[in-house]
């Protein structure tokens, strides 16, 4: 439900937009142009306002689109809920079948293309506009003066918007077309290499003239502020500085930097589908620069902040909280014009329009497309059993926020989550970081109109890329105190938290960290890509194969399994629906330690506390209230024996029994050979997306796909 959507100027501003399919060839601005936008600092917040309005509607790589097909799934925490065979998607996510998929699929896959095309066009409507910037009258002045100024902080946030979209490119399609200038048209492909050195030195010189979050009126969350800036920047270094699979069929020479000197590069295995998985051997310059700006950053962050302290009071019907990371995300669905403290960045959207949180990322529910409570939740992002039973710590408290086992009936009850491949309430366990039944103004008319913003940077990210940075650089103690930060918020106390414990069961405070962002960011995107830009994901891929694989066995032998952390999956569990208001005096859970309570544990689950109250407010019909709208869980974390006394006692209780674990076993393709399908360690991750197929046609040759893509 937020916020606000960016004011459209109108037809004044037509002059900017461009067609999706001319992106290389725009016209430059009048003189008229240029006068009409700095005519005063509105007008031309009205001109950035249509880019950052494209950049919200039509990027297709930060909610919808490839974010969707494969940032939210894809990794050794995330995956899909369908079967393997039910969507194209699945074949890119799952790295092309080892990379023998590549040379038959298509080309013109429908959701790479849109991105590719709607990218273009929204770097086109910067680049127009960067040039007004860059030849007004004005420009020399507000870029010498040493501080920021409105126009200089506009300015700022058109490179930093033009940056965005070029790191999006560079993340899902490798080495693409670099066009900077409007009217002359990109020739070829532009290596990554230059691409991102080219940004971060063109933000290191805006970011000086921008302001904090918080210092100005319009320095707010949904703009690109210094603070995003910082933050990006050092982003930029740990993908330029990281592992990436890069082409081998352009010739030696085509990997060149800024200053146009060839690249050397450190690889890792071998080659395949004309590909290789390579470092370049200077990146730890690029981590000299994150640091830089990463410290800024942490230093002088504006209005953003970690949120250590739950600032909320238990409620009077007795809910209880004290959970900072449950705040984080209950601050993203508090209503209009409120934005979590801890965003650097938040895309904003607003009720009545399409928007992607929570129906594709976040809890489900088999509600219908209108008058539903909550409406459908398709549940696109979801997570391997392995991540929710072995990776968190029991007392950590992200995992209940983060994942959930249960669904919403739609009809204002809560029901449990199947693993049998499919949607909503089934596909197994699933993202539970944003839920419309927590929001404070759900939106019933219709489904996939909730307005949640879409949170494209955290505090807690700038702090783990720091964290990250030092330990890189072999600068343990102060990485050390950074991942402090993080890890210890997760816990009820430092003693919990147990940070030196943490770091040993890793092995390594590098890998502690990469952990911590496991941990930190399940569901937001971010794994895969850690994953890849680290030179991690052929080893996590074989170690995710491993857990599954033991996880299945012990389900297949003795009917359960035991994680290293005590955490136990078993076959069956057992469910009974119960009168959470009468009892409890509510229905939405939050905070629970007593794993005792089969209701309230694991927490952060129930049902809106008054969907009558919302349907009214919304003036929907076909709501009946509910008696018993909450589950009681037993089983879910230890092994009972179906055939024992404790089961026959819960079945006298009122307790129904349900495949849980037996399920993953009876569609264990699925969730063991289907996950990453045939990749071999050692050979290069086929993780990119072909480029747009009329693109390469029209280009006379100097453009063409890569990594094994046939070209059709």
């Amino acid at each position: 439900m937020k916020k606000i959507l960016y004011t459209m100027f109108g037809a004044g501003m037509l002059f900017l937009t461009t067609s999706c399919n001319d992106f290389l060839e725009t016209t430059s601005p009048s003189d008229a142009d240029v006068n009409f936008v700095f005519s005063d600092p509105s007008s031309t917040r009205a001109a950035l306002n249509n880019a950052y309005e494209l950049w919200r509607s039509k990027a297709f790589v930060h909610a919808n689109g490839l974010f969707y097909d494969l940032c939210v799934v894809g990794s050794d925490s995330e995956r899909h809920p369908e079967k393997y065979s039910a969507q194209t998607r699945h074949i890119p996510e799952n790295l092309y079948s080892n990379g023998d998929a590549v040379s038959s699929f298509d080309i013109s896959f429908s959701d790479g293309s849109t991105a590719w095309t709607n990218l273009y066009s929204i770097i086109a409507t910067t680049n127009t506009l960067i040039n007004l910037f860059e030849t007004s009258s004005s420009f020399n002045t507000y870029m010498s003066a040493g501080k920021p100024s409105e126009l200089s902080q506009l300015y700022g946030e058109a490179v930093a918007l033009r940056a965005t979209c070029y790191f999006e490119l560079c993340r899902f399609f490798g080495d693409v077309p670099h066009q900077l200038v409007p009217g002359v048209q990109a020739e070829g492909l532009t290596s990554r290499d230059e691409i991102y050195e080219y940004h971060i030195k063109k933000l290191m010189q805006v970011e000086p003239l921008m302001y904090h979050v918080g210092e100005n009126a319009n320095a707010i969350v949904t703009y690109m502020t210094r603070t995003y800036v910082q933050g990006l920047i050092g982003r930029m270094c740990l993908y330029a500085g990281g592992y990436a699979t890069r082409r081998t069929d352009l010739g030696a020479d085509f990997y060149k930097n800024i200053d146009g000197k060839t690249i050397s590069f450190t690889k890792i295995g071998s080659e395949k589908n004309g590909a290789v998985y390579n470092r370049r051997t200077d990146y730890l310059d690029f981590y000299k620069i994150a640091k830089t700006y990463l410290e800024a950053c942490v230093a002088n962050h504006g209005s953003v902040k970690l949120i250590t302290k739950d600032s909320r009071s238990n409620s009077k019907a007795g809910q209880v909280f004290g959970n900072p990371f449950q705040l984080v995300f209950q601050e993203t669905m508090n209503g209009d014009a409120l934005y979590s403290e801890e965003s650097v960045y938040e895309i904003p959207e607003t009720r009545g329009q399409s928007s992607e949180r929570p129906y594709a990322f976040g809890r489900p529910s088999d509600g219908g497309g209108s008058n539903a409570y909550p409406g459908k939740s398709y549940g696109q992002s979801r997570f391997h059993p392995t991540y929710y039973y072995g990776d968190f710590d029991p007392n950590d408290m992200r995992r209940d926020v983060t994942a959930t086992v249960t669904a919403s009936s739609g009809k204002g009850a809560e029901v449990m989550i199947s693993f049998l491949p499919s949607s909503k309430s089934q596909g197994g366990i699933s993202n539970n970081k944003w839920d419309e039944n927590r929001m404070t103004s759900p939106y019933t008319a219709k489904q996939r109109n909730s307005g949640i913003n879409n949170p494209y940077m955290r505090f807690s990210d700038v702090i783990l890329m720091l964290a990250e940075v030092y330990a890189e650089l072999g600068e343990d103690g102060k990485a050390k105190e950074e991942l402090r930060k993080v890890h210890e918020r997760a816990f009820a106390n430092a003693t919990l938290a147990n940070l030196d414990g943490f770091i040993t069961k890793c092995g390594s405070l590098k890998e502690a960290i990469a952990q911590e962002r496991k941990l930190e960011f399940g569901g937001e995107g971010l794994r895969r890509y850690d994953l890849i830009r680290t030179g991690k994901l052929p080893e996590a891929i074989t170690k995710l194969k491993t857990q599954l694989t033991n996880m299945v066995n012990g389900l297949e032998t003795k009917g359960y399994y035991t994680f290293e952390n005590g955490n136990t999956i078993s076959n069956y569990i057992w469910t009974k629906s119960v009168n959470a208001k009468s009892t409890y005096g509510f229905r939405l859970t939050t905070q629970c330690t007593d794993n005792n309570d089969p209701v309230l544990f694991p927490g952060w689950r129930g049902q809106n506390d008054d969907w009558a109250t919302v349907a009214s407010q919304n003036v929907t019909t076909g709501f009946t209230e509910i008696a018993n709208t909450n589950l009681a869980i037993k089983g879910l974390f230890n092994y009972i024996d179906p055939n024992g006394a404790e089961a026959a006692a819960l079945v006298a209780n009122g307790y129904k029994r349900v495949d849980w674990g037996k399920t993953i076993v009876d569609n264990k393709a699925e969730y063991l050979a289907n996950v990453f399908l045939n990749y071999t360690e050692g050979t290069p991750p086929i993780y990119l997306v072909p480029m747009n197929a009329n693109t390469i046609s029209s280009s006379n040759g100097k453009i063409t796909n890569g990594y094994g893509f046939a070209q059709k």
